[in-house]
């Protein structure tokens, strides 16, 4: 599919209204009525919120439904955007995260971070060490499901992405666990390995499963015109209606951290969000451009590194440090800087996609 062939809808244009207004009414909510708010948070297994599952399953199916096959088997035979991916994610993202936290968090911004942080284990620790913690295990977690949303907003390739999903997600069960020892310098780190597991069955597998059989068999009963013309028209505005569900809970769970600590909040967020600007130009402008990478392959190549699995790092914070700690609301702080600034990705995707190939050669 060529990259002109997919218009943003009006619903699409005006997202960032849309965004906007879903977290005020998140953090509005978990305001007023906190109980509620503490009640759907309570509903999770192994660290994973069953709302929050709940609406990214609709909102993954029904770009899952949209995947042809056959173009995944395609993506499957271009290495490139694969290569550039692990690469990014494994070999530069989690060594820069822990350079730029360490500068800003124990240096630049270390005489407004007084304090002293006490562990699960009961040690302390000073706190701006604490929040340096929480940054690196949002540095070395890679996004897997939210990035096929990034991806299908940007135009990109999906077939590519789900299987730079598939690959990234294999590789942070091998990877995670001896990276976050080596740079916390925790002799044996443990890995959320349920939650891990279960946030890949629950956000890709799942919605993997039933788009594909749900598009196979549209297809085989009404034939491929209607499927394209009557099924897709009406599924399209659920992925999105989907995603603002999510921040609306996303921001009553975690919006009164912004309430209770503003200017941690932004000393916390500089240095992540330096990061994902840096780690996305790296990948897509600088190496995806230097591959001769196609625009569709480009996007979801740069994106795939920036944004992070928030879900496997709080886990991680609360089994490490606890949940009161200040690396847990580091990876707190990684939740709220997420959609919003991957959003601004998006919109610089599509604004230059002039600087790629429309085509894969």
């Amino acid at each position: 599919m060529d990259v002109t062939e997919r218009r943003l809808s009006t619903f699409e244009k005006y997202l960032t209204v849309w965004v906007v207004l879903c977290i005020v009414a998140g953090i509005a909510l978990g305001a007023i009525a906190p109980g509620v708010a503490v009640a759907l948070d309570s509903f999770s297994v192994y660290q994973v919120s069953i709302p929050i599952a709940i609406a990214l399953f609709f909102m993954m199916y029904p770009i899952m439904v949209k995947i042809d096959f056959a173009e995944v088997l395609k993506a499957a035979r271009t290495p490139k955007p694969v290569a550039l991916t692990l690469f990014v994610n494994w070999a530069i993202k989690p060594f820069t995260m822990y350079l730029l936290a360490t500068f800003f968090l124990g240096y630049v911004f270390v005489s407004f971070i007084p304090g002293i942080d006490v562990l699960a284990d009961g040690s302390t620790v000073e706190l701006w060490r604490s929040y340096v913690a929480g940054c690196i295990l949002l540095g070395i977690a890679p996004c897997t499901a939210m990035v096929l949303m990034w991806s299908y907003l940007a135009r990109g390739n999906d077939g590519l992405t789900l299987i730079m999903v598939a690959i990234n997600s294999l590789t942070m069960l091998v990877l995670y666990a001896p990276l976050g020892g080596f740079l916390l310098g925790v002799n044996a780190m443990p890995i959320p390995w349920e939650t891990i597991l279960l946030s890949v069955a629950t956000y890709v597998g799942l919605p993997l499963i039933a788009g594909y059989y749900t598009r196979k068999w549209i297809i085989r009963r009404w034939g491929m015109a209607w499927f394209e013309t009557k099924f897709l028209h009406v599924l399209t505005p659920v992925s999105i209606i989907a995603l603002l569900g999510t921040l609306v809970l996303l921001f009553t769970f975690k919006g009164n951290v912004i309430v209770e600590n503003p200017a941690t909040i932004l000393w916390i967020a500089i240095p992540l969000f330096i990061q994902t600007m840096l780690i996305f130009s790296i990948g897509y402008f600088a190496l995806a451009r230097w591959l001769k990478l196609p625009y569709r392959d480009a996007a979801p190549a740069g994106m795939i590194g920036a944004s992070n699995h928030f879900e496997v790092a709080i886990a991680t914070a609360t089994i490490l440090f606890g949940l009161g700690s200040g690396a847990a609301l580091a990876t707190v702080v990684g939740v709220l800087i997420e959609v919003p600034v991957m959003l601004m990705l998006v919109k610089i995707c599509l604004r230059t996609q002039g600087l790629f190939r429309s085509e894969p050669v």
